[in-house]
């Protein structure tokens, strides 16, 4: 995994340059075709603003492409909860405290898909941990694992985008932000990963932590209401005062059979990824532009996918190794 060096230089001018960040002025919006990369919908979709809970899309693509690289199953990975959690603050729902213990893979379904903030800091803490370990450096481990957030988003094209914490809560001095074409970036990227597509489609999952009494178990459910509904595999809801409610979806449809020129017949995969920043009726906006993006991608296929300005119609997601 290349991306995984923190690069100190780009993180300074991230932090010392003017950003203009837009919070609760309006939606932003972006609707693409994942396989083809077609934007189809885009409305103030490269407006900077914070993006509250989506940022753990990326905390869950960086830890499943750590556990890829180090050939580590996310079920046996196993980790402690740190002294740090008392200091992030918000809902507790498996009640953590530090020292308590779970694996990898539980924490992943309580930060995905119940939106655990202290799920995903111990999270990041082991895993950046790890990153120092096997470097040979110190310092604070959380902020190693940031590192890497923004490092992916760098490599993936994500040029409008800052993360400061792994779970997307505000923070007074710590500015983060992000647009929804850059939501939509990570999303495609984040869906790539077997292990985060399959976590993030599950409508429920029973999990467990271990304690000083012993063994504790969880029922997370999933916050995206749209899961369940035909083709829809997640991925992410997120809201703060500051983002306004927040939802990144993707769906999936049959792949299209069609028959070539020379007789024999192809199959083009469809995948639709729909990012909504600061709606009150996020789920219904997403159905609505669901709709809207098939409407227009359909035609636009049937015609032999014409491109006439790829910078403006076109969005590349590559994967960086």
């Amino acid at each position: 995994m290349k991306y995984f060096s923190i690069l100190k230089i780009v993180a300074l001018l991230a932090a010392i340059l003017p950003v203009s960040i837009c919070a609760q002025s309006g939606e932003s919006v972006m609707v693409m075709e994942a396989y083809s990369g077609k934007v189809l919908i885009a409305s103030n979709a490269s407006v900077k603003r914070p993006i509250a809970s989506l940022t753990k899309i990326a905390t869950g693509a960086v830890a499943v492409d750590w556990a890829t690289a180090t050939g580590k199953d996310i079920g046996e990975v196993r980790l402690t909860v740190p002294q740090t959690i008392t200091l992030v603050g918000g809902p507790n729902p498996m009640n953590l405290q530090p020292g308590d213990q779970l694996t990898l893979r539980d924490a992943l379904y309580s930060a995905l898909l119940g939106s655990d903030n202290l799920a995903a800091l111990t999270i990041a803490d082991h895993i950046g941990r790890e990153i120092q370990n096997r470097r040979g450096g110190s310092g604070d481990p959380v902020g190693t694992f940031v590192g890497e957030m923004n490092r992916l988003a760098k490599a993936i094209g994500m040029t409008q985008t800052r993360f400061a914490n792994p779970h997307g809560l505000e923070r007074e001095g710590a500015q983060a932000y992000s647009t929804a074409a850059d939501v939509a970036r990570m999303s495609i990227y984040a869906m790539r990963r077997n292990a985060f597509n399959f976590t993030v489609r599950q409508p429920e999952r029973q999990i467990s932590v271990t304690g000083p009494t012993g063994k504790r178990s969880f029922h997370i459910k999933n916050t995206n209401e749209l899961i369940g509904e035909p083709g829809i595999l997640g991925v992410k809801t997120g809201t703060t005062n500051a983002a306004g409610p927040c939802v990144s979806v993707c769906m999936d449809r049959d792949p299209l059979v069609r028959q070539k020129p020379d007789g024999t017949k192809g199959a083009t995969p469809r995948r639709l990824v729909v990012v909504v920043l600061n709606n009150p009726d996020r789920f219904n906006r997403a159905r609505s532009l669901i709709r809207q993006g098939w409407a227009a991608y359909d035609p636009w296929l049937a015609s032999g996918a014409p491109v006439q300005d790829r910078k403006r119609e076109m969005i590349d997601v590559p994967n960086p190794q």
